[in-house]
């Protein structure tokens, strides 16, 4: 499956990312747990402990909205036309 995920392409939108994260003083359980639940690998854990992103690598699949939906840490749209991944395998 990763050798597959590999053949897909990504346009980055720079400057623009299509998924930031709503700081609170904490970060919640559910942002917390996006470090091992996103598919694509973007949540990081900073040297502090706080959750980075990185949207370069995103599928767009939504894991992330719906798993932080409640605690509106995540802020995700689609990026404009033309950005985003480009699927090989459909």
């Amino acid at each position: 499956m990763e050798e597959r995920l590999f053949q897909n392409r990504y346009l980055v939108d720079e400057g623009r990312p299509h998924i930031q994260i709503n700081r609170a003083a904490v970060d919640s359980p559910q942002l917390r747990s996006l470090i091992s639940i996103c598919p694509a690998g973007c949540y990081t854990a900073d040297e502090d402990g706080r959750v980075e992103i990185a949207s370069d690598g995103c599928m767009e699949c939504g894991t992330c909205r719906i798993v932080c939906q409640a605690t509106g840490e995540i802020e995700w749209s689609y990026p404009r036309g033309g950005y985003g991944v480009l699927y090989k395998f459909g």
